[in-house]
């Protein structure tokens, strides 16, 4: 589980630079950017207590849903 200290400093890597790329945790085993979809919509899995920040990572799911997040997500 992501503790509330690091969800407080984590952004999302994509919009960071430009925007406050803010993220909230979805099915505690996600981490979704909160930049409006069209702008980014980049989701982040946690594997092994671990989020994976990588850009291609999260735009494997933009066209997620995140209601169809898989948990456990998968190992990429």
């Amino acid at each position: 589980m992501i503790s509330e200290d690091l969800l407080e400093i984590l952004r999302c890597p994509n919009c960071v630079q430009e925007r406050e790329g803010m993220l909230k945790l979805v099915k505690d085993t996600w981490l979704v950017c909160q930049e409006p979809h069209d702008t980014c919509g980049r989701k982040y899995p946690i594997l092994d207590d671990i989020p994976v920040m990588l850009i291609e990572e999260g735009d494997k799911w933009v066209s997620v849903a995140e209601a169809d997040l898989p948990v456990p997500p998968p190992e990429s």
